[in-house]
């Protein structure tokens, strides 16, 4: 595969108008095939995003699991949009910290009983002209037990009493299990039915995914591939608009949301950075959450764009193989690697302004710090400031020396590796090179590898890399125990075994830290428990300190979005500076999707 310079990179990104201007010329035709004022011929209004979509063959209509753990290369498996098409039961406001219900009517978390009581608005209906009930909730989240998403480490018992009403059972009263309920993207019994029976027959009898025929179903199920999506939001594929370029997704006048949003039309631009750079810059595009290179910004505000800056609450980390290179699992190579690679030259690099070094290295947000760490933890937090003396010295204490200007590792043979990462990303592309070129600097070759960024995590479950660029942190939700699912579990052997694989294979077990042996599994798991907030502090402490002091992953830069609207042109009402909704997680409870609801981002 080739492998890019930063400069190509810039180069191909189109940052000069004739690079921009040869992009644009094969840009895809306009929706429609017209030349009306909102770009579809007929004068319907219609919302112009971009996201990297996958049409078929590769791309598929299983949208079971989401957003927690889906079936690899749905065709918009991942992203803001999906909310349109099959809405979550509600959506978080950040700052304000609390929910806005989409189908849900209410909530209730009731400790003493153990239940969290879900009541859905009525007169939901499918696209297929059925009821949306709580039948659906119930299947939606025996499919996420059929996924191992995290969800079920509370769950203990589902009911249904009538069809507008969910009671999910739990022991210990869990504080991220509304966001795991809540925030689910709700499914049709139609369609998922069968699946959802046989994975209540696993729960039923007491077994788990890794009991008895779990495994093999698991299996099966990653090749369920339906030919539609049954809908119940305001919008629905237009399925022969589907191209390798865009797809159109029309008004559904059944679903949730329809009598509020303005727009007839949502068209999505296919493609990463690259592909989307020049259809900003000519305008085409109204809105992009897509990690554009620093240089991309002057031309986008040149071109009537405003930048917002959203948090994002993670970012590119660097995950090394533990299970298959011994050398990686001392956590002194580990820490060393972090003493070494300058993470805010990285971001700058890959981000410019919104590429912010992570400090304190605890595994989530640094805007989460004061919340949620003791202050005993607090005062030990080791925050690795960029030390290649120190970096030095841990490595000659794990057994590694320096011949000349290169290391060789304990083994006695050099060490040189190969970083992979999603190619289409441009951000985690210039992060992945840019450790490549530190880390070569210090003594330590690697070369850098890009890939389609669908097959990366892929291949980081299964355990076919030696270093690699993926998340760390997680925009689900502001609490610390999804950013440690994300860091430990997703691409670690809790999860990676959907894939077959063990990811980076760090053992969360019998873990030795300074406060003691733990077992990290289950911390990160009552780290979400409880709803005395002193409580969960003390234990989002200790999954932090164990973070730091172990790092199983490398935190590099936190991510803010550097995301171009443009108001005025088709679409008016975007969040200003200073808007509480920019504190939303662009990738979670998305501003633009939750204004599009509301019927605030509109057509002009």
């Amino acid at each position: 595969m080739t492998t890019w310079t930063r400069r190509d990179l810039l180069r191909a990104v189109g940052l000069t108008s004739a690079a921009g201007a040869a992009l644009v010329a094969c840009s895809p035709a306009e929706p429609g095939g017209g030349s009306g004022s909102n770009g579809d011929g007929g004068g319907a209004s219609a919302f112009h995003g971009a996201w990297p979509f996958k049409p078929a063959p590769e791309g598929h209509f299983n949208f079971a699991g989401q957003p927690y753990a889906g079936v690899p290369t749905a065709i918009i498996g991942d992203g803001l949009y999906r909310d349109l098409l099959v809405p979550p039961l509600a959506m978080w406001l950040w700052e304000e910290k609390t929910w806005e219900y989409l189908l849900a009517e209410s909530h209730e978390l009731d400790a003493a009983a153990g239940t969290l009581t879900v009541v859905l608005k009525k007169d939901l209906v499918w696209s297929d002209g059925s009821a949306l009930t709580s039948g659906d909730v119930l299947t939606t989240l025996y499919l996420q037990f059929m996924q191992r998403a995290t969800s079920w480490d509370f769950i203990t018992g589902l009911e249904a009493p009538d069809e507008q009403t969910v009671v999910v059972k739990f022991e210990n009263p869990p504080a991220v299990l509304e966001r795991y309920i809540l925030k689910s993207n709700i499914l049709s019994t139609a369609q998922y039915g069968e699946w959802a029976d046989k994975a209540k027959a696993i729960v039923d009898a007491g077994g788990t995914m890794d009991d008895g025929d779990g495994a093999a179903l698991s299996t099966e199920f990653q090749g369920f591939k339906p030919e539609n999506v049954i809908v119940s939001g305001p919008y629905d594929f237009d399925y022969k608009s589907i191209a390798n370029t865009q797809l159109t997704m029309v008004r559904n006048e059944k679903g949730f949301g329809a009598d509020k949003v303005k727009f007839d039309q949502v068209v999505l631009y296919n493609g990463e950075t690259t592909e989307i750079t020049p259809l900003v810059q000519s305008g085409d595009v109204d809105y992009a959450t897509h990690g554009f290179a620093p240089a991309s910004e002057a031309p986008f505000e040149a071109a009537g764009y405003t930048i917002l800056r959203p948090p994002v609450y993670s970012g590119p980390a660097l995950f090394l193989n533990l299970d298959k290179y011994p050398e990686f699992a001392d956590v002194r190579v580990r820490q060393a690697f972090a003493h070494v690679i300058d993470r805010a030259a990285n971001g700058q690099i890959a981000l410019g302004q919104s590429g912010k070094a992570v400090e304190n290295m605890v595994g989530f947000s640094d805007n989460f710090v004061e919340d949620w760490l003791t202050d005993e933890v607090k005062g030990k937090i080791n925050t690795y400031e960029l030390d290649p003396d120190k970096a030095t010295a841990l490595l000659t204490e794990a057994g590694w020396k320096k011949n000349g200007d290169a290391w060789t590792k304990p083994d006695g043979k050099p060490a040189s590796y190969e970083i992979q990462f999603p190619q289409t990303y441009a951000d985690w592309s210039a992060s992945g090179k840019n450790v490549a070129e530190q880390l070569t600097a210090f003594g330590i070759p690697v070369t850098a590898r890009g890939l389609d960024d669908k097959q990366a995590p892929i291949d980081i479950d299964k355990g076919d890399f030696q270093m690699a660029i993926q998340a760390w942190g997680s925009s689900a939700h502001p609490h610390p125990h999804f950013s440690f699912v994300t860091d430990l579990f997703t691409h670690n052997i809790p999860i990676a075994k959907n894939q077959g694989g063990k990811g980076i294979g760090f053992p969360l077990q019998d873990v030795k830290t300074s406060a003691g042996t733990v077992d990290l599994e289950e911390i990160v798991q009552i780290s979400g428990q409880g709803l005395d907030v002193e409580e969960q502090k003390k234990n989002v402490s200790v999954a932090a300190l164990a973070f730091n002091e172990l790092l199983p992953i490398i935190p590099i830069f936190e991510r803010y979005g550097n995301n171009p609207a443009l108001e005025g042109e088709r679409v008016t009402g975007f969040p200003k500076e200073g808007d509480p909704l920019l504190a939303n997680a662009p990738y979670a409870d998305n501003f633009v999707v939750l204004g599009m609801f509301r019927g605030d981002v509109k057509p002009v």
